[in-house]
């Protein structure tokens, strides 16, 4: 298993990454992303307090830990300087938190990050078809997730995603250690979306490829 989006107490998370990495590495995950909720304001300190230790955390787990960022209600005119801030300051994986139908996200944010290049756009809600074959030409990963709430769309994004060819890849937004799901849950959250087994295998390659890519 992979998750590429998780949470720690440096954002809104249960855990101090040693304890989520090592939760996540009992539970049977092979690699993950730390991506604490970021703007301008904290990127830099949240990205201080993870790059030195990710590598030391997943070496002592056996397991690979991506330093990276989510983020979060950043105004779509700041989108791009944003992600560039991130990469800059070591974010081996930039997530944008998405335009989710549970949120107030500002209209517009799928657009922008997508168009900054960013790396998963986190539950995209009612993501348009001209935003979708506009990930797929950028290669911009689309999150189907496991979270409640977030989740009530993962059918809409599923379907547009077939249909332009877009990289799907399946994280769970994880807070807690209940959060951190078995692939078998998370294999039927994916059919449930109306995936097959086939996508469901693409979307897991997906996700090894962003790891492969962020630790080549």
């Amino acid at each position: 298993m992979i998750d590429l989006h998780t949470h720690t107490f440096f954002s809104d998370g249960e855990l101090v990454p040693a304890e989520l990495v090592r939760r996540a590495a009992v539970a049977g995950y092979r690699a993950m992303a730390i991506t604490d909720h970021a703007d301008k304001s904290n990127t830099a300190w949240l990205l201080s307090n993870i790059v030195d230790v990710v590598d030391e955390f997943g070496a002592a787990n056996n397991m690979q830990v991506l330093a990276g960022v989510e983020l979060t209600h950043v105004p779509p005119q700041a989108m791009a300087d944003a992600v560039l801030l991130a990469r800059d300051q070591g974010a081996e994986l930039v997530v944008v938190h998405g335009e989710t139908i549970v949120e107030p996200v500002m209209p517009g944010t799928n657009l922008a990050a997508i168009k900054s290049g960013a790396d998963i756009l986190a539950h995209p809600g009612l993501i348009t078809p001209e935003e979708v074959q506009l990930a797929a030409e950028m290669g911009v990963c689309l999150e189907i997730t496991t979270r409640k709430g977030h989740s009530l769309t993962n059918g809409h994004v599923a379907k547009l995603a077939a249909e332009f060819g877009a990289k799907l890849v399946i994280n769970n937004d994880a807070h807690a250690p209940s959060d951190l799901l078995s692939a078998d849950l998370v294999r039927k959250i994916v059919l449930g979306a109306g995936m097959t087994d086939e996508q469901y295998l693409q979307a897991r390659k997906n996700s090894e490829e962003l790891v492969a890519k962020a630790k080549g």
